[in-house]
C-alpha cells in the first residue's frame, strides 16, 4: 500500500447504521486473554500454503482453510466472489471472506484484515529481484490475529454482533494509482446493504518487532472517535509503548475505501517506522516478509486491545 492523501467520505444510503444498543440487556463478561501462541500458529500456517497470489493454488487453499475455520468458530460465514482487473491488466478472480458473529444482532463492530499477497518484490530496499514475499506480516499477522479473536467470539462471545472481513487483493496495484489497491475492499464497500457495524478496525502488518502502532492519517481524518477510543484504552492496558500518540502518516489501505465508499468510520492499526525511507518496516515487499519478521510480543499487543475493544463495547464502558 503506498501513501496517499486524504479525501471526504460519503454515506451509502443503502446501509443502516445500528443505532440502539442491544436488547434484552445481560451481564458483561471479562475480556478473555488473548493467546499470541495461538496466533502465531495461525500466521505460520497462512505462510506454509505458499505466496497467496491471485488466481494461484496457494491463494485458493488459502481461501478453503479461512472458510474452514470460520465455520468451525461458529460465524455465520459468506464467501464474497468478485472478478477484478490489476493494473498490468492481469484479469483475476478474488474473494472476501466474511464471519458473521451473532448475525442477529444489529449493533455490529467490523474487523478487518487482508489475506492475500504481494504478487512481486518490489520494495525500493529489495536487492533480489527473484525474491517471493511469503506475506507472514503483510498481511498473515492481521489475518492471525482476527482468528484468534473469532476463536473467543465462537466460545460464548460477548453480547454485541462482529464482522470479521479477510478482504482479499490488497496488495496487487500500482503506486501512481489509488484505485488499483484494495480492490476486495472496495467491492466489499461496494455491494454493503443492511446493518452497517457502526465503526472498523483494520489489522495490516502488526506481527512486526517492536511495532509503532502511530496514528495513521486516513483513520484520524474519517474516525478520530474511534482512534481516541483504541488509543486510550491501549494506554490504559499497558500498551502505550506500542500504540504511540503521534502522526503516522496516510496510507492507501483497505480501510480508505471502506471509509470513503462505505461511509463506516473505521481505523487502521498498522506499523509506521521513523527510521525507513518508505514509513513501513524494512521487510515490507520484500523476501524478507517471513516467519523471521513475526514477534509474538507484537501479535498480542494488537490482539489483546481489539479483543478488550470488543468486549468493553459490549459491556457499554467503552
Amino acid at each position: 500500500m503506498p501513501l496517499l492523501f486524504t479525501a471526504c467520505g460519503k454515506e451509502d444510503p443503502a446501509a443502516t447504521t445500528a443505532s440502539s444498543p442491544n436488547e434484552p440487556t445481560v451481564a458483561p463478561k471479562p475480556v478473555p486473554k488473548f493467546e499470541p501462541d495461538s496466533a502465531y500458529a495461525y500466521v505460520a500456517r497462512q505462510v506454509a500454503f505458499g505466496p497467496r497470489t491471485m488466481n494461484s493454488p496457494a491463494h485458493d487453499a488459502t481461501r478453503d482453510w479461512l472458510v474452514e475455520q470460520l465455520n468451525t468458530f461458529g460465524a455465520e460465514v459468506e464467501e464474497q466472489n468478485f472478478n477484478a482487473t490489476g493494473p498490468d491488466g492481469t484479469q483475476f478472480r478474488g474473494t472476501n471472506v466474511i464471519g458473521r458473529f451473532k448475525p442477529a444482532l444489529r449493533d455490529r463492530i467490523l474487523l478487518a484484515a487482508h489475506w492475500d499477497t504481494r504478487y512481486v518484490a518490489d520494495s525500493p530496499l529489495e536487492d533480489d529481484p527473484t525474491a517471493v514475499v511469503e506475506g507472514a506480516d503483510d498481511g498473515a499477522s492481521g489475518v492471525g490475529v482476527l482468528l484468534e479473536i473469532a476463536r473467543h467470539l465462537g466460545n460464548d462471545g460477548p453480547e454485541i454482533g462482529v464482522d470479521i472481513v479477510f478482504l482479499d487483493a490488497e496488495d496487487q496495484g500500482a503506486s501512481e494509482n489509488t484505485e488499483s489497491w484494495g480492490l476486495g475492499a472496495q467491492h466489499y464497500a461496494r455491494t454493503l446493504s443492511g446493518i452497517k457495524p457502526r465503526y472498523g478496525i483494520l489489522l495490516d502488518m502488526v506481527g512486526g518487532k517492536d511495532p509503532r502502532f502511530a496514528i495513521e492519517g486516513v483513520s484520524q481524518h474519517f474516525a478520530p472517535q474511534v482512534v481516541q477510543k483504541v488509543w486510550g484504552l491501549a494506554a490504559q492496558m499497558g500498551y502505550g509503548k506500542y500504540y504511540v500518540n503521534e502522526d503516522g502518516g496516510a496510507v492507501t489501505d483497505d480501510h480508505y475505501f471502506i471509509n470513503q465508499m462505505a461511509g463506516i468510520p473505521t481505523i487502521d492499526i498498522i506499523n509506521r517506522r521513523k527510521e525507513t525511507e518508505s514509513g513501513f518496516v524494512l521487510h515490507w515487499h520484500t523476501g524478507d516478509d517471513g516467519m523471521d519478521a513475526i514477534d509474538k510480543v507484537s501479535l498480542g499487543a494488537a490482539g489483546q486491545v481489539v479483543l478488550a475493544v470488543i468486549y468493553r463495547e459490549a459491556a457499554g464502558t467503552l
